[in-house]
């Protein structure tokens, strides 16, 4: 594939379609400096996005929760997102829209009469984590940890958020893993770098409470597919050392869909029946 910046093709910024290479910011832009921005990952099946509405719906909360009124409605959204898929001939495709204070009058940590952005653009991604997503993908265990909702608004989709989630990535890469599974900053299991995690001991399922990373809809969606079955679903705090008694693992996101895990740092687990047959199951779902 070429370069993200060196291709052919559409995307959407503030309201009309540029050629791909031409859809640029200034190097001023406050969101480069102060990582005031927003954004969503979302796939598109058979020309349908799943859970569009949803995902525009936190896009704009996740502005209001940065202090970054989007002035955008989901309707227009909505449209914008399939004009993209549409001139870029697109039905099976990753989108990706961002929010972002741009370069204006401001450039400090006060941004407030800057302009904010809104940009959409699709391709076509496979599998998050390449055939992981069929024999498990094998996690590191980042140093850092996820911070309390005190010290940044933890349940908005924001870029700065996001930054030791690139350091613990490629320090997992180094050591031949897919992802980095985060704990909080009380020490408690967290989430991967852009997907939750879920658990499986005697049938039942574990999930992290997310009151420190963010309830994504692909987890909010299979804790209901897990319910409709009658598993029960345990949503709490989970320590450490508890993942040497879980016998099946699964990540879970846009992007990662569902992801079953053989490894977690020294903590071994078995892609099982419950986590192939919800694997499946979402791959039929997102599809129906």
């Amino acid at each position: 594939m070429a370069n993200y910046d060196d291709r052919e093709g559409k995307i959407w910024m503030d309201g009309a379609l540029l050629d791909w290479r031409d859809a640029n910011v200034h190097i001023l832009t406050h969101a480069m400096h102060y990582a005031s921005a927003v954004f969503e990952g979302e796939r598109a099946y058979g020309g349908k996005i799943f859970l569009s509405r949803k995902h525009g719906e936190r896009l704009l909360k996740s502005g209001e929760m940065i202090d970054m009124t989007i002035p955008w409605s989901v309707d227009q959204i909505e449209a914008a997102k399939y004009e993209v898929l549409a001139a870029n001939g697109l039905t099976d495709a990753y989108v990706r829209a961002i929010a972002f204070r741009g370069a204006g009058p401001d450039m400090g940590v006060s941004s407030a009469r800057n302009p904010i952005r809104l940009a959409i653009a699709a391709w076509e991604w496979g599998s998050y984590y390449g055939d992981a997503k069929f024999k498990g993908a094998r996690l590191d265990i980042s140093k850092w940890k996820r911070p309390s909702p005190e010290t940044i608004p933890t349940a908005a989709k924001a870029s700065g958020l996001y930054m030791i989630c690139t350091i613990s990535k490629h320090a997992a890469e180094a050591k031949g893993c897919s992802d980095a599974l985060f704990f909080d900053y009380r020490g408690y299991v967290a989430e991967a770098t852009g997907a939750n995690v879920f658990f499986v001991k005697d049938g039942e399922v574990h999930t992290p409470l997310p009151d420190a990373i963010l309830n994504g809809l692909t987890r909010q969606t299979v804790i209901g597919m897990l319910k409709e079955r009658g598993i029960t679903v345990h949503e709490r705090h989970i320590m450490p050392e508890e993942m040497e008694g879980f016998e099946q693992c699964w990540l879970t996101g846009s992007a990662a869909e569902v992801t079953p895990v053989g490894e977690i740092g020294p903590y071994s687990f078995e892609v099982g029946a419950l986590t192939r047959d919800i694997a499946e199951s979402y791959e039929a779902l997102v599809r129906s």
